[in-house]
């Protein structure tokens, strides 16, 4: 292999879209500015066992049962106690969660003053087209409320 071989790197929102338009189910995909630097909107999304509940409205519980490096199995418990195994891969700017039916991901980079937050979730299921009307409910209220943070009020 050539050392000219051209390389591109994607900044953590880039890399969301990618994979939005990448997967062959259904997702929802949403990008805000909020304006706070990243570090401080970070800070917020990584917290992971406290924002998924308080802005996914059917999660119930989210607790991480096992943690090596930038690796998290998360366990999920939604609100009529049904349960899911995340795995995570949770970097600055940067987290994917993925269980057997649901995958999930948010990405921030710094924008100016402020930072461009950026979320996806989606049914891992092909057959689950109707769905898109429910992830656009959900997605929206989901960045809404995370936007609503008191820690991400500029």
């Amino acid at each position: 292999m050539s050392d000219t071989w051209p390389a591109a790197d994607l900044d953590p929102v880039r890399r969301l879209r990618v994979l939005a338009a990448a997967v062959r189910f259904p997702v929802y995909v949403a990008e805000t500015v909020l304006p706070v630097p990243a570090d401080r909107v970070w800070a917020v999304a990584s917290d992971l066992e406290r924002e998924l509940p308080r802005c996914i409205s059917t999660v119930r519980s989210a607790r991480i049962t096992q943690a090596e490096g930038d690796r998290l199995e998360l366990l999920a418990t939604g609100t009529l106690g049904q349960r899911a195994r995340f795995d995570v891969v949770l970097r600055p700017g940067w987290c994917l969660m993925r269980s057997r039916f649901v995958v999930g991901a948010m990405a921030a980079v710094q924008e100016g003053e402020g930072t461009r937050f950026a979320s996806l979730g989606g049914f891992r299921l092909p057959s689950a087209r109707l769905a898109g009307p429910l992830l656009t409910v959900m997605g929206d209220r989901a960045m809404r409320t995370f936007a609503e943070h008191p820690d991400l009020r500029g």
